[in-house]
């Protein structure tokens, strides 16, 4: 039948746009650009919430050391009232005595809340250095697939008007029955329409025909068929 021996080019062919189509369609989708973008969304909203932990913790140590410094210059009146000599009442004494020390407990905890603050700013400087680094790879990878992506769509669409333009060659040298049975079956059959018969196996089904089956489709003078999966067989 006239152009069988092509019908395996055009079937290569029909394979080629089939998944540049798909892959277009993908592209054209941007899921994978999405994803990219919500990765560098999350990375900056990662380093937002640790900016402002670390704003957080700067400011409750601000407070504790000017809870400090109100508790140094309170002892520091309170010294010099103890030790001037205006006091004279023994019991008036001890109990200044008495705010002093408290005075003096209540520093020192908040000199070691204060340390403690420190402490995690540090930790959370660092976490911060990681994140921004994370970040910028993050925005960085997702512009790139932003622009690979353009031009992968160009490159694509190239690929597909070439091959438009050799189908558009091969089809005329195929015969109209034949070709309109590949194009139905490439419909039914995952696109593909027609295969080769290597070595007694159809391409198309993976399947082996017998030695009876091979030799009766060598001596079929029409359209050669698969006996498993139906699909048009090229036999050489």
């Amino acid at each position: 039948m006239r152009g069988e021996q092509r019908l395996l080019e055009l079937q290569d062919t029909d394979t080629a746009i089939l998944r540049l189509e798909h892959r277009r369609e993908q592209l054209e989708s941007g899921e994978h650009v999405r994803a990219a973008a919500q990765e560098a969304d999350a990375a900056e909203a990662r380093l937002g919430e640790l900016r402002m932990a670390i704003d957080a913790e700067q400011v409750e140590q601000r407070r504790l050391e000017g809870e400090i410094e109100q508790i140094r210059s309170k002892l520091s009146a309170e010294e010099t009232r103890m030790y001037d000599g205006s006091i004279v009442n023994q019991k008036e004494l001890q109990a200044l005595q008495h705010e002093i020390t408290g005075a003096k407990q209540r520093q020192a905890g908040l000199e070691d809340q204060v340390l403690g603050r420190m402490e995690a700013i540090e930790k959370l400087n660092d976490q911060l250095t990681e994140a921004e680094r994370a970040s910028s790879e993050a925005r960085s990878r997702a512009e790139q697939t932003v622009e690979s992506a353009a031009q992968e769509l160009a490159a694509t669409a190239t690929e597909l008007e070439a091959l438009a333009v050799t189908r558009g060659q091969i089809v005329p040298e195929i015969d109209e029955e034949l070709l309109e049975l590949y194009d139905d079956l490439r419909a039914s059959k995952k696109g593909i329409g027609a295969a080769a018969l290597v070595d007694g196996a159809c391409q198309g089904c993976h399947q082996t025909l017998s030695a009876v089956q091979v030799d009766k489709l060598k001596k079929t003078d029409g359209i050669k068929r698969c006996e498993q999966c139906r699909r048009i067989l090229v036999v050489p």
